[in-house]
């Protein structure tokens, strides 16, 4: 493993619950960096692309799945029910399934369902539903541990799509982007167990950023994006340990994830934000550089890739995207693939799995000289949004008819055994 890669996963995983090699338990992996553990993925696909295992029809939502010992959840909406489904990841076979109504209809985009991917826990799942319902589950059965309607409880509202943050769980505390700011409930730290407030901070909104954290300096930072603010609490009280000006007013949204690098902290926004590089200090912070180039991504969380980022710069709906690599301490691009497309994108076995939204699937090198594509194939004929999670070699992509698994990998993973269902 990479050096500086390795030293980042390490101090991650302090932070985060214990994984076995081929989970995907919550946004972006198993270190919420993007980066798989332990897969060998394929470096070219059949002709007709990678074997389709299984699929099976969704509703709405742009909510990614989670996999956690075979067992994938998936979040999603049918009708007027919010519903969480565990699957035989493998197979696709129906676990058990567990519903909730719900009444949110978009405004400024039509989509009605869930955005937040799933949380799972050791044998819970936490979900955070469009309208800000959270709520705990068991993993086995689905029975509903607690629930706490967070817009009514800190007077949220629903902003432009709802709700779209993953919550984070630092020191056995969830930690949920509320954005009750009304309520000094910008952030809330919630127990695991029974669902009771710890503490609330901030008088901010919420974003669609989903929250990262870090062990540094002796100390556990969570960082997170919100409606104005980059912001490093301590997740033992809520206290801010920095905070930076990031956003702005207006028609805008924050998406893409803080991304920590060694002791350095990247956020990137379009809207005219651009992207922010700073310094996490023993005593304080401090911003190195705030620009619009080389990368202003839309809601991509960027890469990094032996110190340098690979990500989208620009936007899905105005203009043009590209594909890029850079090096986010002098801003030098290494790299571009111009007229790319928006995507979002992930890496395993020194490949990087770019799902488009325009429903293609790319497979290229995760290369920090040039852009080189192995394989690409037209997966869905859809805008596709969810974020593509991968375990033991399978793909698990969606849009928002249809959740598909691909075998990417040249083993297939050990079939559990089937729970009851509720």
């Amino acid at each position: 493993m990479r050096i500086l890669q390795g030293i980042l996963l390490l101090l991650i995983l302090f932070t985060n619950p214990v994984c076995q090699a081929g989970d995907w338990p919550q946004i972006l992996g198993p270190y919420r960096n993007a980066h798989a553990a332990d897969e060998t993925i394929a470096a070219s696909w059949p002709a007709g692309g990678p074997e389709l295992k299984w699929q099976r029809p969704v509703g709405s939502g742009f909510a990614g799945v989670a996999v956690f010992q075979n067992t994938l959840v998936l979040f999603h909406r049918v009708g007027d029910q919010e519903i969480v489904e565990a699957l035989n990841a493998v197979t696709g076979e129906p676990i058990w399934k567990q519903s909730a109504p719900v009444s949110y209809r978009g405004t400024f985009n039509p989509n009605d369902g869930p955005i937040a991917v799933p949380l799972i826990h050791n044998n819970w799942v936490y979900t955070y539903g469009i309208t800000g319902r959270l709520q705990c589950l068991e993993l086995k059965t689905g029975k509903v541990v607690w629930s706490r309607d967070t817009h009514k409880e800190f007077q949220v509202s629903d902003g432009y799509f709802g709700v779209g943050s993953t919550p984070i769980i630092v020191e056995e505390k969830l930690l949920v982007n509320v954005g009750g700011k009304r309520k000094n409930a910008g952030v809330v730290a919630f127990s695991l167990d029974k669902g009771f407030t710890l503490w609330q901070a901030l008088q901010d909104d919420a974003s669609y950023s989903s929250p990262t954290s870090a062990f540094r300096h002796g100390r556990f930072y969570a960082i997170f994006i919100t409606r104005l603010h980059l912001t490093g609490l301590d997740p033992k009280n809520g206290n801010v340990l920095f905070q930076f000006p990031f956003g702005k007013r207006g028609p805008t949204v924050n998406g893409a994830d803080p991304v920590v690098i060694g002791n350095n902290i990247f956020a990137t926004a379009s809207y005219g934000v651009g992207g922010f590089w700073g310094q996490i200090e023993q005593i304080g912070t401090r911003e190195i550089w705030r620009s619009e180039k080389p990368m202003s991504s839309q809601y991509t969380t960027p890469i990094e890739y032996d110190g340098k980022l690979i990500g989208i710069d620009g936007r899905q709906d105005i203009g043009t995207a590209r594909l890029i690599c850079f090096d986010p301490q002098t801003r030098k691009v290494e790299w571009a693939e111009n007229d790319f497309g928006y995507a979002t994108l992930l890496e395993a076995d020194n490949k990087l799995i770019i799902m488009k939204t325009d429903g293609t699937l790319v497979l290229a090198e995760a290369s920090l000289d040039a852009y080189k594509e192995l394989a690409s194939e037209q997966i869905f004929h859809s805008t596709t949004r969810a974020l593509p999670a991968l375990s033991n070699g399978l793909l698990y992509v969606r849009d928002s008819k249809t959740l598909k698994c691909l075998k990417l990998g040249s083993d297939a993973p050990v079939t559990p055994e089937k729970t009851t269902t509720n």
